[in-house]
């Protein structure tokens, strides 16, 4: 679709800026808040936690434009402080380096993170779902889906993967959760957390450099590129990235998910009597359940002066995207707000767009597909039962207690 296709005229402002987030973090609903402003207005101003303004884009055009122009960078501007949609900073990531350098460590880690090796870990993946499954049959229901089945298995898999110690890896889960936390944990908390897990890594890397294995821990250190390696910064910056994506949102799409389905029975059957339309149905989940109370992305600077749709945004405003809105756009999608597995094009934004899309697309949809799957197979009549929600900016349950 051309620039001009997507620049319409009737994009209007509102005038006041709106409180943001919309969603409610115990729900898997989409704010209606997001449809009032498609009726009318599609960029709207609004105000975060901290009163940081921003730009909020909903139309799926212009939201793609924004995660994939130039124009608009989500490294941080010297100077300023980062705009928070949680009451705490984000620590470092591969979104808030600047261009240059975040081009330069995705093609580090993609020659070593590649669909095809992670495609050889689905028969583990689906050994350890059923494993899980077994020790929920044996200890009878009610179970807690969340700590019996999403977690473990999430984390066991990134964790074989980088090549962390088993006994390591509830210390790496206490740590990890810490970083999507609102107001669960005092700021000095999260912070405490934060650095242990950094201190942890350092000493995982070096243990790693000395003992070499067979892992991807050890793949990143040697990791070349005519002569360019990881700086042992950006090594952490990057195991940090797969950890949280391999695990803490993973973990919290199954629970979603299972969450999801099993008040939709007859897609729930279909998962073990249709297993061909497996691949379908997940992405349609990704489309139609957001994992994010806020926008879903880092937030975008404006690097000069730019049009959008016919919103002047200036240099240094910064523009948010939200993701769930922008999967329920009618443009691109027929029937936004109706689950439907037959889509004939299911172009969400759920892992992101262009050049900084989700590194672990793969993984995600490998542990999704067989986690669901399994979970079907086992228990065709799943029911879910009392919730307890996380209040992260990552939406999901803490606890999900499930029958069968």
């Amino acid at each position: 679709m051309s620039n001009s296709d997507v620049f319409r005229p009737d994009l209007n402002v509102r005038p006041e800026p709106l409180d943001y987030p919309f969603n409610n973090h115990e729900s898997l609903e989409v704010s209606a808040r997001y449809k009032c402003l498609r009726d009318s207005p599609t960029l709207s101003r609004v105000r975060l936690p901290r009163g940081d303004p921003a730009w909020l884009v909903i139309d799926y055009d212009l939201a793609r434009i924004v995660l994939n122009d130039p124009r608009f960078s989500s490294a941080a501007i010297p100077g300023r402080s980062v705009p928070r949609q949680s009451n705490f900073p984000a620590d470092p990531n591969l979104l808030t380096l600047n261009d240059q350098d975040h081009t330069r460590l995705r093609g580090l880690i993609t020659k070593n993170f590649t669909k095809k090796r992670i495609e050889r870990l689905r028969p583990q993946v689906r050994a350890h779902a059923r494993q899980l499954i077994a020790g929920m049959k044996d200890s009878g229901p009610p179970a807690d889906l969340v700590e019996n089945y999403a977690i473990p298995l999430t984390l066991h898999v990134i964790c074989e993967i980088l090549g962390v110690p088993r006994p390591d890896r509830a210390r790496l889960r206490l740590w990890s959760e810490a970083q999507f936390s609102t107001n669960s944990l005092a700021a000095e908390e999260t912070e405490l957390r934060s650095r242990q897990l950094n201190d942890y890594l350092v000493g995982l890397v070096a243990a790693r450099r000395a003992a070499p294995s067979d892992d991807l821990l050890t793949d990143l250190i040697n990791a070349r590129e005519d002569d360019d390696r990881l700086s042992e910064a950006e090594l952490l910056v990057v195991t940090r990235e797969l950890l949280f994506a391999g695990y803490e949102t993973t973990s919290n799409q199954i629970a979603n998910f299972t969450n999801f389905l099993t008040d939709r029975p007859d897609i729930w059957r279909s998962l073990r009597d249709e297993p061909q339309h497996l691949e379908a149905t997940i992405e349609e989940l990704l489309r139609f359940v957001p994992v994010m109370a806020g926008a879903g992305s880092m937030p975008r600077y404006a690097l000069v002066d730019v049009v959008l749709g016919t919103t002047q945004i200036a240099a240094g405003d910064v523009v948010l995207v939200s993701i769930g809105a922008s999967n329920r756009d009618g443009q691109e999608f027929p029937a936004p707000d109706v689950f439907r597995v037959d889509r004939d094009r299911n172009r969400h934004l759920a892992f992101g767009h262009g050049r900084h899309h989700c590194l672990g697309i793969a993984l995600a949809r490998l542990q999704l597909q067989e986690a669901l799957s399994a979970l079907a197979l086992s228990f065709p009549n799943l029911s879910v039962g009392e919730i307890h929600w996380k209040n992260q900016v990552m939406r999901g349950p803490r606890t999900m207690m499930v029958n069968w």
